[in-house]
């Protein structure tokens, strides 16, 4: 055989293995090549159902919203002009000196007015602003009745004036000018009033005495804020001093009425003496 002979059936062989290679990756193309325009296809239509049912579900979505605004908006209608639900009574709990006629005199509520036109904030006001009253509650109460509960001051001391007798609150709340209730301290300030610091200074005092002692108090006396005195029942006097200390005070206190005496002071409680 010739040269040229024997080098072709070599690159005839040659060229088979390319042609095989080629074929084979023709092969491994051919399923992906065949697959992703499929696969796009269904994607989409998968994605186009999607979107459509997002829409479908916004859409009711949105109509049960409306619906539900509507009733509700038409059963406030109904509510707020309708005398279906309207004020026919008041119901009254206090503690026996407000009377029910002061009472609905100050809430100013017409029978027949709407439940919810009522204004429970305003009505508490002004029955709030009734001297004797502390503290006022007004509550709908459906389907036709108000309900007002008032708390009444309760007097801790009273002092005297051209006027009369005043009863005043631990708040220092001036409230009826009436004979006092047996048992009550008599309050001896320049200027008893609630914003007045001498009163307030003589209050806390009373209140920060122990119970024992506080039930045999007839008279807190402060003619200025640093020299409180408590006058018990009995003639005897405590010198209280200032507010400072007074808790200090209070227990010393417990301690020194245990002793003979007419004067016990208090004033400096490291050092109290009785006279």
């Amino acid at each position: 055989m010739t040269a040229d002979g024997q080098d072709r059936p070599h690159r005839r062989r040659r060229g088979m293995r390319r042609d095989r290679g080629s074929r084979t990756r023709t092969d491994r193309e051919r399923p992906g090549s065949a697959e992703s325009p499929g696969s796009a296809k269904s994607n989409t239509g998968r994605g186009s159902v999607d979107r459509e049912r997002a829409r479908s579900l916004r859409r009711k979505v949105f109509l049960i919203t409306a619906a539900s605004v509507t009733a509700i908006a038409a059963l406030v209608g109904v509510l707020w002009f309708s005398p279906l639900m309207s004020v026919r009574q008041v119901e009254y709990v206090g503690d026996g000196r407000v009377t029910e006629e002061e009472v609905l005199r100050a809430l100013s509520v017409a029978e027949g007015t709407p439940l919810l036109r009522v204004d429970t904030g305003a009505a508490a006001r002004r029955v709030a602003g009734i001297p004797r009253v502390a503290e006022a509650r007004v509550q709908r109460q459906y389907p036709s009745t108000v309900r007002v509960t008032v708390t009444e001051r309760v007097p801790v001391v009273f002092f005297d004036s051209p006027q009369g007798q005043h009863l005043m609150d631990a708040g220092g709340v001036d409230y009826a000018i009436e004979p006092p209730p047996p048992g009550l301290a008599r309050l001896v300030t320049p200027t008893p009033r609630h914003d007045d610091q001498v009163t307030q200074a003589a209050l806390a005092v009373l209140e920060g005495l122990p119970e024992p002692v506080r039930v045999q108090v007839s008279e807190v006396a402060a003619p200025t804020i640093s020299n409180i005195s408590v006058t018990l029942d009995d003639g005897r006097v405590l010198v209280w001093g200032s507010i400072d200390d007074s808790e200090r005070k209070s227990a010393v206190v417990s301690v020194l009425l245990t002793q003979p005496g007419q004067v016990f002071d208090v004033s400096s409680p490291e050092l109290p003496t009785v006279k």
